[in-house]
């Protein structure tokens, strides 16, 4: 996970680096910090340890040879740090061989126009393997950076979780278009069930349905096009979606207090049974797959993507989906060695994100992964069975718009601010940050 593809969860961010890491990253000249000094080495933000774990498993395992001749190693600094060093190597020429991208998806767009950043697409090919990567994690990064210009060590799909004994007990089938989905929140309302847990505190569990409606409704490129100029926020046709989540909320299907629940009690509000769905991405198949947590048990969780909205230009098909922490490849630093790491991890690191960290990742299992939880299973055939996916609803946003959004998702649910004034706030945010 990383702090723009899943925004504020338990993100522990130290308030300064180790003053010799950063001291020597900003030493660094021509070859790179750890890339072209013959290291295969890696700049990652320090609250990330299931990337640096998996590689560092990779180099004594799978793919010791590699490392023996293009040892691994491993440099850290803290996220907030993270965009200054990314910009000061690249100035230097003196990015390692593989990087953290930053939280802002155009700082990293940045780096590939500078020519700091490795074509993946072309390299993988060349290498033999860039059918190792999933087409849905590959069709994500394109959404965020235009190019495949990242590797895609951490995956996520996202739609609705369900309690399946709750639906079986109130006669729902699991809904397909937007009107199904209200008519079973309604059913569950009725049975004194709150259908829908969600984290206002948070409030991106709440913009998500609003971006998820738009895809459903305008089509996968309807957030790309505001992005572009070629539409806005305060278009009717996009404050329709808006006034559709607002509506899930004017109807009580958040239940009470919304906007003080933050992401913990959401997910326990939901694996305790006590809420009929849950929106959510595949980063909680930790708690979904943990007895202590999910007092439901993982049988009776289901699983639906947002559904369709009536003669709209989108499909349920288009799962939205993020890359947790991309991490990009020099095109300076770049050997032979390289490659051949880049090729190992490409067939090595699906199933040992899976069987040695208990993650998803956007490069196929390969391998035998032995036992995997259901729930796990059914969301690497999800991703197998995906080629088109779709962002969350700040993907393209700057940093204050971001906030705005997020601010007032609760707000917007409770009737506190309309569904126009929503939008009109987030959309003058994108005008000033352009």
């Amino acid at each position: 996970m990383d702090a723009f593809s899943i925004p504020s969860i338990r993100r522990l961010v130290p308030a300064a680096a180790s003053a010799s890491a950063i001291a020597l990253l900003a030493a660094c000249g021509g070859g790179g910090a750890t890339g072209g000094d013959g290291a295969f080495g890696l700049l990652i933000n320090d609250d990330n340890q299931i990337v640096q774990d998996a590689l560092t498993a990779l180099s004594t395992g799978a793919c010791a040879e590699e490392n023996k001749a293009l040892p691994f190693s491993v440099e850290t600094v803290p996220q907030s740090g993270l965009d200054q060093q990314l910009q000061l190597l690249g100035g230097q020429n003196a990015l390692p061989a593989q990087f953290a991208a930053s939280g802002s998806p155009a700082v990293t767009k940045d780096l590939d126009e500078a020519g700091h950043t490795l074509d993946l697409e072309s390299t993988l090919t060349d290498l033999g393997v860039i059918d190792n990567i999933e087409p849905a994690a590959r069709s994500t990064i394109e959404n965020l950076y235009g190019d495949f210009i990242v590797l895609p060590y951490q995956f996520n799909i996202e739609g609705v979780w369900y309690n399946e004994q709750l639906f079986a007990d109130n006669d729902i089938q699991p809904p397909t278009t937007w009107d199904e989905f209200t008519a079973a929140s309604q059913k569950l309302h009725d049975a004194g069930i709150t259908p829908l847990s969600a984290s206002g505190e948070q409030g991106w569990p709440i913009t998500r349905l609003i971006s998820g409606y738009l895809y459903r409704s305008l089509g996968p490129d309807a957030l790309q096009k505001v992005a572009d100029g070629e539409a806005e926020l305060t278009d009717p046709e996009y404050v329709a979606a808006a006034q559709a989540v607002a509506d899930l909320g004017a109807a009580g299907y958040f239940g009470d207090g919304v906007g003080s629940i933050d992401y913990d009690t959401a997910v326990s509000q939901f694996l305790t049974g006590n809420a009929g769905m849950f929106y959510m991405g595949s980063w909680t198949l930790g708690a979904f797959n943990d007895p202590a947590q999910n007092q439901i048990g993982a049988e009776n969780i289901g699983f639906f993507p947002l559904p369709e909205v009536a003669g709209g230009a989108g499909s349920a098909s288009q799962l939205p989906a993020n890359v947790g922490l991309p991490i990009a490849v020099s095109a300076n630093a770049y050997t032979e060695e390289t490659g051949a790491w880049l090729a190992c991890i490409s067939e090595n690191y699906g199933e040992a994100s899976l069987v040695d960290q208990g993650t998803i990742s956007g490069f196929t299992v390969n391998g035998d992964a032995g036992e995997v939880p259901e729930l796990t299973r059914m969301v690497q055939d999800t991703i197998a069975e995906t080629s088109e996916t779709t962002l969350w609803f700040e993907a393209l946003f700057g940093a204050k718009a971001t906030t705005t959004s997020q601010q007032n998702a609760a707000p917007l649910v409770t009737g506190s601010i309309s569904a126009a004034d929503f939008m009109s706030l987030v959309q003058a945010d994108l005008d000033a940050e352009q």
